[in-house]
């Protein structure tokens, strides 16, 4: 059981030519929701295996990240099956499967290239702002509902001013004279609690699924029985688009702490298929250090934007599905 910069850990097991590399490890057994590792810590092997390999390229950022998680990772040993694409000028394509119990889990393309500065930012007008109200120094801990054994880790103070738009009342509610809106929203300030831990590439992908799901958001009235703590909502596909290269910290960006914001507009059957987007931003100061500086929002980058598509299921599928997985030991 370890911090997330330890439970990421890859070795380079086999290179069977130029272009392929296996790479393997261990699922740590403490990154799950229920018995089930998270979908997004899986993930996280996968591009940190991916970045392995191009390492010792001229294209090392991962520009764009496509997952289809085919079935649910289990804690248990795992291989990562990299291979290049096609090696262009500006991209190379790279095409990554996750195999546990010679299973394909998960199965990815990654596009990699260089990493740059964005070009559209404050104080242009058609810049995307910080969504985030309060300021990290200030933001108050909230409590994690879900079933998530690494809580111990990571902690976060959920805004309470896109909170309140969920609410019956809120002006952000429809009627039948609306045209377009609905949905709910969701933000909060999101640390890693280790000390020693920092935001990487390779972390992007556990935070893009580390979120409160649409189904959870909605008051009691509108779930249809759906109770948040007894959910699990694995994750069907997931795609994440790098925005900007991570900011050394500074007295401008923190090491380890990231603003988070979600949307998720649609719940539907089967299986209580549902959408969801998430945008990760930097974050001025570690969550409840330091104080607000003049000018704060405007320094803040977006580093990442993910959309998935996941499904809303009673844990007890959880619970039997690890079970069904759970390697078999020679005595």
């Amino acid at each position: 059981m370890a911090p997330l910069s330890k439970a990421l850990n890859v070795d380079l097991y086999k290179t069977s030519d130029s272009d392929t590399k296996i790479f393997r490890g261990n699922i740590d057994p403490e990154w799950t929701v229920g018995n089930v590792p998270n979908g997004g810590y899986a993930l996280a092997l996968v591009v940190e295996s991916c970045i392995r390999h191009q390492a010792s390229t001229g294209h090392r950022d991962p520009i764009h990240v496509t997952a289809h998680f085919l079935q649910a990772t289990s804690i248990a040993p795992f291989q990562v099956y990299v291979r290049t694409l096609k090696h262009g000028r500006g991209f190379t394509n790279v095409l990554a499967d996750l195999i546990q119990q010679h299973k394909t889990r998960i199965t990815t393309h990654i596009i990699f290239g260089s990493l740059s500065a964005p070009r559209l930012v404050p104080p242009s007008p058609y810049a995307r702002r910080l969504p985030l109200y309060v300021h990290p120094s200030v933001a108050v801990d909230t409590q994690m509902a879900r079933p998530w054994r690494f809580k111990k880790h990571i902690r976060w103070a959920a805004d309470p001013f896109l909170r309140a738009q969920n609410d019956p009342t809120s002006r952000s509610r429809t009627s039948s004279t609306t045209i377009g809106g609905g949905g709910l929203v969701w933000g909060a300030w999101f640390q890693l609690t280790g000390i020693e831990e920092q935001i990487t590439p390779v972390s992007i992908a556990f935070l893009a699924d580390t979120f409160n799901n649409l189904p959870s958001l909605l008051p009691r009235s509108e779930r249809g029985g759906l109770v948040p703590c007894d959910t699990w909502f694995p994750t069907m596909t997931l795609s994440i688009e790098f925005k900007a290269p991570i900011p050394p910290p500074s007295l401008e960006h923190s090491a380890r702490t990231v603003g988070l914001y979600s949307t998720g507009t649609f719940w539907g059957e089967p299986q209580g298929r549902h959408d969801a987007y998430v945008e990760i931003w930097t974050a001025p100061v570690e969550l409840g250090e330091g104080s607000e500086r003049e000018g704060w929002r405007e320094n803040q980058v977006c580093l990442a934007t993910a959309t998935q598509m996941a499904l809303s299921m009673s844990m007890k599928v959880n619970a039997e599905r690890a079970k069904y997985d759970a390697p078999k030991v020679k005595l």
